[in-house]
């Protein structure tokens, strides 16, 4: 075994943050769990960073959150400096960052005084690598992946002994697939939890996959069309109120545009006409491009052509953020200005933050998000008829748990995981009255890292915090 690298030991250090006017005292611990079988070889060093409140009496009282993001391939550096942890990247919004050197500020809208908080980067991203006999393929599934990080809850709670504190999960984009299918994972173990904190939906890939033969998305999708195009002032006869008009987008969607969809090449020209119309005063697009389009306008497109400036687009995980693109045409979106903005910002500070002010010393760099772990995932274990999903394991999940508690928060200029998808998924999971009113969802103006919006991030603790005194009473 003297071929297998060792963990690098834990570091552990003391801090002080401000968190809605209140000093909070804690402990960052930033360190590996070693996973695999009992008795058997390790298979994966798997990194975290935690955050405890110290002077804690009762730590069975005490809620512990388990936070990821998604890519696949991301590390958890997003939510644990951009929106849950105590401290955070400050940046501008919206507009490209200036050069380093970048600041870490105290995170006002963190929830450290309400959970204590565990950063998962999964295997193969941030510091978590593969061991002796593990491989990433072992890993780079649905599957693997989940029980990879069930394993880590489960040793994470026995070294640290948490075993009866209150239990949440939190997970943005992929990451709500991986916190959803964990939670059913864990509850067929016994472990029970309190809440899901579900950032920017991704549970049913057939809402957002644009496929021929796939009508969903053009449906799910054109809400949030018409949210970025009143953005950017691209309609005609733009209304004053945002959420009177999405509802009126919603509306068209459902009784109007989807039964268009469905009738195929049976549609009638008149109401053809009709829908592009509508189409083009919702999304600020032209109706002969509408209707060239066969009234299905995929996402790259919409992003590519609603300035009406060649080589340039809105993002695609924010459409408030504008830049250029290298591909001129219409096809394909080669640069997202949104994913860009912040990217060298994070990572600077992750690889800063970890070394110098929580002592964890690395000879390899931090893995903020692996493409060779994006290309090399393996979808086949969760698909249904070619579309991945883990929704009915949410299901079944609420079924055995009534008091699980589950909040769902969309960026309404999202153009990765649109809110409708979001809406869609929760409207179509099959429960019974009692458990759908255990899931919440909530809006903001902003995109898939809805945090990066500083209103929004307000708002947005306000929402988390009466979500944990509901999901901690209901346990109660």
């Amino acid at each position: 075994m003297s071929d297998i690298p060792q963990p690098t030991p834990d570091a552990v250090t003391r801090h002080r943050t401000t968190i809605a006017g209140r000093t909070v005292a804690y402990t960052a611990t930033a360190g590996t769990l070693r996973l695999g079988p009992e008795g058997g070889p390790p298979r994966a060093d798997m990194f975290y960073v935690a955050f405890t409140a110290d002077g804690v009496d009762d730590l069975g009282q005490r809620p512990i959150t388990f936070a990821f993001n998604g890519g696949p391939g991301s590390s958890s550096v997003w939510l644990q400096l951009g929106a849950l942890g105590p401290r955070r990247v400050d940046l501008p919004d919206t507009v490209a960052p200036p050069p380093p050197p970048y600041r870490l500020v105290d995170n006002a809208f963190g929830l450290l005084d309400r959970t204590d908080l565990v950063f998962i980067d999964p295997v193969a991203t941030g510091f978590s690598r593969p061991v002796g006999e593990g491989k990433g393929d072992d890993y780079f599934n649905i599957d693997g992946d989940i029980e990879a990080v069930a394993e880590f809850v489960w040793r994470y709670l026995t070294t640290h002994h948490r075993w009866n504190s209150p239990k949440f999960l939190a997970g943005e984009s992929y990451g709500t697939t991986r916190a959803v299918g964990l939670a059913h994972r864990l509850q067929e173990r016994g472990i029970v939890l309190n809440g899901l904190v579900l950032l920017s939906l991704a549970l049913d890939f057939q809402t957002f996959l644009f496929e021929v033969g796939n009508e969903l998305p053009y449906v799910l999708f054109l809400p949030t069309y018409a949210a970025v195009a009143w953005y950017h002032e691209r309609l005609d006869d733009r209304p004053d109120d945002l959420r009177a008009f999405l509802e009126e987008v919603r509306a068209f969607a459902v009784d109007e545009y989807a039964p268009a969809l469905l009738r195929g090449a049976r549609l009638g020209s008149e109401r053809r006409k009709a829908v592009v119309a509508k189409l083009a005063r919702y999304t600020g697009l032209d109706a002969g491009t509408i209707d060239r389009l066969d009234l299905r306008v995929e996402y790259l497109r919409f992003a590519k052509t609603l300035l009406e400036r060649p080589g340039h687009t809105v993002g695609r995980l924010d459409a408030r953020y504008t830049g250029p693109d290298l591909d001129r045409d219409h096809r394909q979106l080669q640069r997202d200005p949104s994913y860009d903005a912040p990217l060298g910002a994070f990572t600077a500070l992750i690889n800063d933050y970890l070394r110098r002010v929580l002592r964890y010393e690395k000879d390899a760099g931090y893995a903020v998000l692996s493409m060779d772990v994006n290309r090399a995932w393996s979808w086949a274990d969760k698909a249904r008829m070619g579309h991945p999903s883990v929704a009915d394991d949410l299901r079944r999940t609420l079924v055995a748990n009534p008091h699980l508690q589950v909040i769902v928060l969309n960026g309404i200029f999202d153009l990765a995981t649109p809110f409708f998808a979001a809406e869609y998924t929760v409207d179509h999971l099959g429960l019974e009255p009692e458990q759908r009113a255990n899931i919440e969802l909530t809006y903001y103006e902003a995109g898939h890292m809805m945090y990066f919006h500083p209103p929004s991030l307000r708002a947005m603790r306000a929402d988390l915090v009466r979500f944990y005194e509901r999901a901690c009473g209901a346990a109660g």
